[in-house]
């Protein structure tokens, strides 16, 4: 099975993924902006499935993260991801975007038995989950995803992004502490998943807070 993989609750990331290649992926890129992602989203994977000698035809499932991230980031991944299933007619499923971090976390010697992922939110906030991990298993969501203060998170182990920017509040490991949601591990956890029998959700986003965005109201009358 080979899987598009597509991200921007955070930086735009894609990737494509299959359980026929050596180590399961065929092509990845990420950016490191994290403002950039409509302008370098489109572009990145038509070179990558240049690159790798993939036409859509070749894809079977596209997979877009559905955040929690910022509106327009993530709007800008999974607005690519509908438009390039429904013209290569391809099924298309989300995945939440902290997953991916939990994935790579899980992969490490590092990881703890219970842990927090926890990405930057801005206005001094984080989008954070909490995780169970057993030996041999995929990383199980037991809580969240919510957005708030990392004052408020639990007291666990804390990975990514968001644990970097505030280590004074939360238990962040030094060497996951920038580490942000990626297409790539969120490929790869959808292929487990579908592999263990596992169901995939669809594309709705997870805003978890409302667009700063606002109709303007009616114009107040002259006096």
């Amino acid at each position: 099975m080979l899987i598009l993989a597509i991200d921007t609750s955070a930086v735009a990331s894609a990737a494509l993924v299959s359980d026929d290649a050596m180590e399961g992926v065929v092509g990845n890129f990420s950016t490191e902006d994290t403002r950039s992602h409509a302008e370098v989203l489109a572009p990145g994977i038509n070179r990558m499935l240049a690159e790798a000698g993939i036409t859509g035809p070749d894809i079977d499932a596209i997979v877009t993260g559905v955040g929690p991230g910022p509106f327009t980031g993530l709007r800008s991944g999974i607005a690519t991801a509908r438009t390039l299933a429904f013209v290569w007619q391809k099924p298309l499923y989300g995945m939440m975007s902290l997953d991916a971090v939990a994935l790579e976390v899980a992969e490490s010697t590092e990881a703890a038995p219970e842990f927090i992922v926890a990405t930057d939110a801005r206005r001094k906030e984080v989008y954070w989950a909490r995780y169970t991990l057993e030996e041999g298993q995929l990383p199980q969501l037991v809580d969240g995803p919510h957005v708030g203060f990392a004052a408020d998170v639990p007291d666990l182990p804390a990975y990514g992004a968001g644990a970097g920017l505030y280590p004074d509040a939360l238990r962040a490991n030094a060497d996951f502490s920038s580490e942000q949601p990626d297409a790539l591990y969120l490929g790869q956890f959808a292929l487990a998943r579908l592999a263990a029998g596992g169901e995939l959700p669809d594309s709705t986003p997870l805003y978890l807070r409302e667009s700063d965005a606002q109709v303007p109201g009616p114009r107040k009358r002259a006096l």
